[in-house]
Formats: C-alpha cells, structure tokens, sequence
C-alpha cells in the first residue's frame, strides 16, 4: 500500500504553499509523488460553454477529459467519496507517497499548517498529528527550513 500523508488546516493556513514546496523537495530526493485535493465546497474544473461542461449538463454522469498529456475524470457522485476507495480505484501503484491536503477526519497521518495571526485554535489536537508546523514564516528560508524538516520526517516514518 502507498503510503499517505495528509497536510491539514484550517482554510487560508498556508496548506497549499507548503505543499508545493514539499512536493520538489522529495522529488528532489528521488521520489514519485502524486496528491489528492479534498475541497469541502463545491468546485468546478470545466467551465461553462465548454465542451465537457456542455456534455454534463446534457446528462452525462461522467465525464473523460484526455489528451496526449493529461487525463480527467469529472463523475457525479451522491456522497463524499472516501479516501481509500479514491486511493484503491484512481491512484496507480507506481507512486511512493500520496500527499492530501485537508481530510482533517479519518486515520491517515496528519501534519497540520497552523496560522495563528489568521486563526484562534489549531484545527487538531496534538495527540492526533504527526506534527504541526507554525506558519509564522516571515521568509522563504524559513518556510524552507520547515519543508526539509517534514521532509525528513515523512522519509524516515514511511519512504526509508
């Protein structure tokens, strides 16, 4: 089984960013990574008057996007989908880590970005974290500083 590692917080807690800078730091490091994006809102990814937008709204319950670069999969679905069916069904065996950002419940190790000049309390206790980064980086050295220490850490617990 892949392993995963899920950078949680709350909205506007630095997730994102701190994502894609770890992301090349362990590619850097030799390793296949691919990422899963929980959206607690409803998002978009085809825009209306395009062609696969034309086609759901025609009925479509699924939709294929693909290309000699990429490959999309726009389903409709009638509850959250969870975590281990997306990883059993949609993530192929050749990566070494999958890194997900949000999915604050279930019982995939969490490290939290915690912002405290945006927000009062941490997302998680401690107790239910594999650590918790403070995101008071003022510069990019310092958000460096905190990727390598993670990276170090999501090596030496699930890639050594």
């Amino acid at each position: 089984m892949i392993p995963v590692v899920s950078i949680i917080g709350w909205s506007n807690s630095g997730k994102t960013t701190f994502i894609t800078h770890l992301i090349p730091e362990l590619k850097k490091r030799g390793y296949k990574i691919a990422t899963i994006k929980h959206d607690a809102h409803k998002f978009e990814i085809d825009k209306p008057g395009k062609d696969s937008w034309r086609h759901r709204k025609a009925g479509a319950a699924q939709v294929v996007l693909t290309s000699h670069e990429k490959l999309a999969l726009i389903k409709e679905v009638t509850e959250q989908v969870e975590l281990d069916y997306i990883m059993e069904h949609y993530i192929d065996t050749e990566f070494d880590l999958v890194i997900t950002e949000g999915y604050k419940t279930g019982d995939k190790p969490k490290i939290e970005i915690f912002r405290p000049a945006v927000h009062e309390e941490p997302a998680l206790p401690e107790d239910e974290l594999l650590a918790r980064i403070i995101n008071d980086y003022q510069q990019p050295e310092m958000l460096a500083e905190k990727v390598i220490e993670i990276a170090d850490l999501i090596e030496e617990k699930f890639l050594a």
